[in-house]
């Protein structure tokens, strides 16, 4: 009995421990997180009814504007595009269910996207 008291304090310490670590890493960056969040919060609705076709000329207007080497985009504009990119994720996970998790793979990757590496590629190019 004592022994399994022993493991249960343990694994509370550690559960607590691990849980003060976890938050402490996610606080890293909360600026650009609000932003993401709140532009997600702001767009999900008008992405999910996106076409492939209006999807397609977003898609097409980022890469055109990320390309130009004499323009940078703000910060805001960024996340902008790449978290509608990323959320209109949520639209194909639901009219392909074949292809879920290739989709919260891609929703991920484009919300992991950031404006510092951004810049630091522009720079770079120079």
């Amino acid at each position: 009995m004592r022994k399994i008291k022993l493991i249960i304090g343990l694994m509370l310490f550690f559960n607590i421990f691990s849980g003060t670590l976890y938050a402490q890493t996610k606080a890293i960056n909360t600026e650009d997180s609000l932003l993401k969040d709140s532009i997600y919060i702001a767009n999900k609705k008008k992405v999910s009814n996106f076409s492939l076709k209006q999807f397609d000329q977003l898609f097409f207007e980022f890469s055109s504007k990320k390309g130009l080497p004499d323009f940078i985009l703000t910060k805001k504009e960024f996340y902008n595009y790449t978290i509608q990119i990323g959320a209109f994720s949520d639209r194909l996970a639901v009219l392909y269910p074949a292809e879920k998790e290739a989709a919260e793979v891609s929703k991920r990757k484009w919300f992991a996207e950031s404006y510092q590496d951004y810049l630091l590629s522009k720079a770079s190019h120079k």
